[in-house]
């Protein structure tokens, strides 16, 4: 059995972030409100009544969290542009004091010897963009609006223009089959909507947008990615009801975000009775333009595959069944390694030689531990394990980016799921590294032994 020192040479080493979640500073240097400073501002929609206005500081702190990458030995550094910094109404004028931080942020990666790779959209729209009677914006209704998509693709020329003589490769979107399902389906991100199967236009603008970015960025000659939230679909049971609902929730989950991309199409969506035109929101000609221009890479997001049983509502034509018999992690989260195995080499097998070179631009877990945090080393260990297996397999994987660097804001949970191989003290700030992180740099040095002459 392949074990984490298996990966090939040139395998690339790094970890993961989002604007939101670390960097703060909301109200300075010109930055306008996003969807999450609005959502974030109501009550009881956030654990604990946090918020992202400070977070981990990084907008002031990036110099001292580079230092905690380069002290790791990492390749690579995926985080995300926070599209308000930029542009603050989501379209017009550009803030320089947004594109300025960006610079900086680039500049001492690089001289770090840590290659960026930055996320263009990870759920922080410009509030702008969804509600233009508070902001004076001409568009609205955030990702249910197409335009949403065209103003996304002049923002990507944007950031391309002013980093692309030192960023290469570009990731357009992060997880849109959770900002959808999250922010549009069941309101518990934001944008706050709970809209159900009518969030499927989120879906397809969001799909759109990609294919708009993904062609000004090859315009210039970059190298172009997006990455999935996918998960290993399990039936409950043999039964054909239960068959029958797992392949409901694939296509829903998986394929409505993969086979555009890939084959251009959409999967068939007839069990939440829509057909291929997603309820009217596809226009002619918008499939071939969001496969037109092939990806380099995908980045898979892995946390726990799901088992799927027959409905039991008429809602939905699924209903989600426990994982049982398996560790969980502090956000009770089933730790499936061998479900990454399981996942990559699924995707080699469905999309054979549509499938691009693969990187895991997300994979970790959340603790209770302060600093002594086997538990997440475990964790690592076996998922870089079954990484191996794959690749062992045949799937090509080229990177491994791990959630998270430091603790930050998850989302609705506050700053009460701890994922960060640092731990972050948010009422001081310090960070101070765990166990995991002294675990990920020798794993990380240990590998590169392998090849050294």
């Amino acid at each position: 059995m392949p074990n984490r020192l298996d990966l090939p040479a040139g395998f690339r080493w790094g970890v993961s972030t989002a604007a939101y979640q670390i960097e703060g500073a909301v109200e300075e240097d010109g930055r306008g409100p996003s969807v999450w400073d609005v959502f974030a501002a109501r009550p009881g929609v956030i654990r604990d009544g946090h918020t992202g206005a400070v977070a981990c500081d990084h907008y002031h702190r990036y110099p001292e969290d580079i230092a905690l990458m380069k002290g790791l030995g990492l390749d690579g550094y995926r985080f995300s542009i926070a599209w308000p910094r930029v542009q603050p109404t989501g379209a017009g004028p550009v803030n320089p004091a947004g594109l300025a931080f960006y610079d900086r942020l680039v500049d001492a990666l690089l001289a770090a010897g840590i290659t960026p790779l930055p996320t263009l959209f990870h759920w922080d729209l410009p509030q702008g963009l969804e509600a233009p009677s508070t902001s004076g914006s001409a568009a609205g209704g955030g990702w249910l609006n197409r335009d949403t998509a065209y103003r996304f693709a002049e923002y990507a020329a944007i950031v391309a223009d002013r980093l692309d003589d030192r960023i290469s490769t570009w990731i357009t979107l992060n997880e849109p089959f959770v900002h959808m399902v999250y922010g549009y389906a069941l309101g518990i991100h934001a944008p706050g909507r709970a809209l159900m199967l009518d969030a499927l236009p989120a879906a397809h603008h969001q799909l759109l947008g990609h294919g708009l970015a993904a062609a000004v960025l090859r315009e210039r000659g970059l190298e172009v990615m997006i990455a999935n939230n996918l998960t290993p679909v399990w039936p409950a049971s043999s039964s054909d009801a239960d068959l029958a609902a797992a392949d409901a929730y694939d296509a829903l989950h998986n394929r409505l975000f993969t086979d555009p991309l890939l084959l251009g199409r959409y999967p068939d969506l007839s069990a939440y009775g829509v057909g291929p035109d997603l309820g009217g929101c596809v226009h002619d000609g918008d499939l071939k333009l969001i496969s037109a221009t092939p990806l380099d890479g995908l980045g898979v997001n892995y946390y726990n595959p799901t088992r799927i049983a027959a409905p039991t509502d008429p809602g939905l034509p699924f209903a989600e069944a426990p994982i049982d018999g398996v560790p969980r992690t502090a956000f009770d989260w089933p730790v499936v390694p061998d479900g990454l195995r399981e996942l990559l080499v699924g995707l080699r097998d469905r999309y054979g030689a549509a499938l691009p070179p693969i990187t895991i631009t997300e994979n970790g877990c959340s603790t209770t531990a302060a600093v002594d945090d086997q538990p997440r080393i475990d964790y690592l260990a076996g998922h870089l394990d079954a990484l191996a297996e794959a690749v062992a397999q045949g799937v090509d994987v080229r990177g491994y980016y791990t959630w998270s660097l430091i603790d930050n804001l998850e989302w609705s949970e506050g700053f009460n799921q701890k994922f960060g191989l640092v731990c972050v003290d948010f009422e001081t700030q310090r960070r101070t590294p765990r166990a995991s992180y002294g675990w990920y740099r020798e794993l990380i040095a240990a590998h590169r032994g392998r090849f050294a002459k």
